[in-house]
């Protein structure tokens, strides 16, 4: 997320009530998760296990929780909990903004687009041309789709990253103020959920095609030219490149990359980063050859047993 202007360190200190680390004026131009930041961007970390990923990462200012020394050409911005603070930030450069119609009034529709019945089309959102948007959409604010997109009845885009904090007294949810991005070309079919990313963006890539009932958690990028069939669940931030197929009832682990050209068959469980073009079935996946070849073996196995007994 970048901010309207360049701020000091001085003023998101204010912002927030914490000490810092710096010089007051070191600029600030955003916000984000450790895995897309900037330099200028703010990242926080509250764990120890993570300070040296966060102090080390692109992010120039590190919202922490500990008085640490500070990296050379860094600054640290104090906080007694960091995670809090970030929302504060969250809520004050991306407030929830309501809308009491079902189609805001800064809406951008392109040319030859349809939107059917009982739609909400939230805040600053942006629709290019020759769209079909179903019945029983709800696209939430910020959200940009490209030219040529179909969305089917009932899909959601833009809801809330699934990311909590788990305190004494309950949850805490990180507040999402990222967006949805739709690239040209695109299918998304009927009660899909797309939700936005926390503070980047959740990407769909030109001519994806995307069944009925799949979920894509914050932050994700799907790649150009994906296929991805019903019940298939990506976790957050996850990297799909391009031409990768994913049959039914897929289940994608958080942070990985599927690489170009993988193909997951139906039912697989993926928790690790892909080879470049081959096949994965199973829960946990493996490759789809080594998994068959497996198989075959352990059907064997009662054969085995047998010649055994008889030796």
């Amino acid at each position: 997320m970048k901010f309207p202007r360049k701020y000091t360190l001085d003023e998101i200190a204010k912002l927030i009530n914490c000490s810092y680390v710096g010089a007051s004026d070191f600029p600030i131009l955003g916000m984000n998760e450790i895995h897309v930041v900037e330099p200028g961007d703010i990242v926080f970390v509250d764990h120890p296990k993570y300070y040296n990923k966060a102090l080390e990462s692109a992010a120039t200012i590190v919202l922490i929780n500990k008085d640490v020394d500070c990296p050379e050409g860094k600054a640290l911005l104090i906080s007694d909990d960091p995670f809090r603070d970030f929302n504060k930030l969250t809520d004050h450069f991306k407030p929830f903004k309501s809308s009491n119609v079902a189609i805001a009034t800064d809406v951008e529709i392109g040319e030859n687009t349809i939107i059917q019945p009982n739609c909400f089309i939230g805040n600053n959102v942006s629709i290019g041309k020759n769209c079909v948007i179903h019945a029983n959409v709800s696209i939430y604010d910020d959200t940009i789709i490209g030219d040529n997109v179909t969305i089917h009845a009932g899909s959601v885009l833009g809801a809330s990253a699934f990311y909590y904090k788990n305190r004494p007294e309950g949850y805490d949810q990180l507040k999402s103020g990222g967006r949805v991005i739709i690239e040209d070309n695109v299918d998304i079919g009927a009660l899909c959920t797309i939700d936005r990313g926390v503070t980047g963006d959740t990407t769909i890539g030109t001519g994806s095609k995307l069944d009925n009932h799949i979920q894509i958690g914050h932050d994700t990028i799907l790649g150009k030219k994906c296929l991805v069939a019903s019940h298939t669940a990506i976790a957050g931030c996850v990297v799909v490149e391009d031409n990768v197929t994913i049959w039914g009832q897929v289940g994608v682990k958080s942070g990985i990359t599927i690489t170009k050209g993988t193909v997951l068959y139906a039912q697989s469980g993926l928790g690790h980063t892909t080879d470049e073009g081959k096949t994965y079935f199973g829960s946990p996946a493996i490759e789809a050859r080594t998994f068959f070849k497996e198989r075959a073996y352990v059907k064997k196995i009662p054969e085995i047993l047998e010649k055994l007994k008889n030796l």
